[in-house]
């Protein structure tokens, strides 16, 4: 269940009141107006926020946690669906000593295989390091700044506030935007690219990772 990648109680500052969070303007009223706003949202300054929980994780996990969580993620996204589209446009010249063509899950074997993912995770797992000390002392605040603004962003507030809620926006699009890359490759085995320019002729699979009827 969810509860079990939750962090307990002890590590996490419950948020206990309604109080609002500064975190830049509302995107609009409610994603979907006929459904009852959820209590831990309705007066939380959170930017994108558009009211949306049905199935009410913020009445069981800290709201703090669950925006940090949702950044993290549509950071991820955000790289993973770009380099998904490079890979189906561009290939370093370099690269072919270790990768011969392999794209999007496969591309992901033959990264562990070179060794190159678990490089990815041991630089991850250092950007974490922050947010890990955040979690011990209980100064989560949802903000999901690591301290990088080389280009200093942060300055203009209103500015920065409007870029919080493109930020927002923006990853929640490529978490559904690499789901449907990766749910294309498992089906035809061809990038979103590659897919997208062969749509009419989709049923000729390059090599589908799973077995199905569109091959034939």
């Amino acid at each position: 269940t969810a509860a079990a990648f939750a962090p307990s109680g002890s590590m996490l500052p419950r948020t206990t009141t309604r109080a609002a969070i500064s975190r830049g303007p509302m995107m609009q009223d409610k994603a979907i107006p006929f459904l009852e706003t959820p209590p831990m949202l309705e007066n939380t300054d959170l930017a994108g926020n558009v009211f949306f929980d049905p199935v009410g994780f913020s009445n069981y996990f800290d709201i703090k946690w669950l925006r940090e969580a949702e950044l993290k993620h549509g950071r991820i996204c955000m790289l993973a669906a770009t380099g998904a589209i490079v890979q189906d446009l561009y290939t370093f010249p370099f690269m072919s000593k270790w990768y011969s063509g392999e794209k999007m899950w496969g591309l992901h074997e033959a990264s562990i295989k070179s060794g190159a993912l678990w490089q990815v995770l041991f630089f991850i797992g250092l950007l974490e390091i922050p947010f890990l000390l955040k979690l011990a002392n209980g100064s989560v605040d949802g903000t999901g700044d690591l301290g990088f603004d080389p280009l200093g962003m942060a300055q203009d507030s209103e500015s920065f506030n409007k870029r919080q809620v493109t930020e927002v926006k923006n990853g929640r699009l490529a978490m559904i935007a690499i789901s449907g890359m990766t749910h294309h490759y498992f089906l035809t085995g061809k990038g979103p690219i590659e897919f997208i320019t062969q749509i009419p002729n989709f049923k000729s699979c390059a090599a589908a990772a799973v077995s199905t009827q569109l091959c034939r």
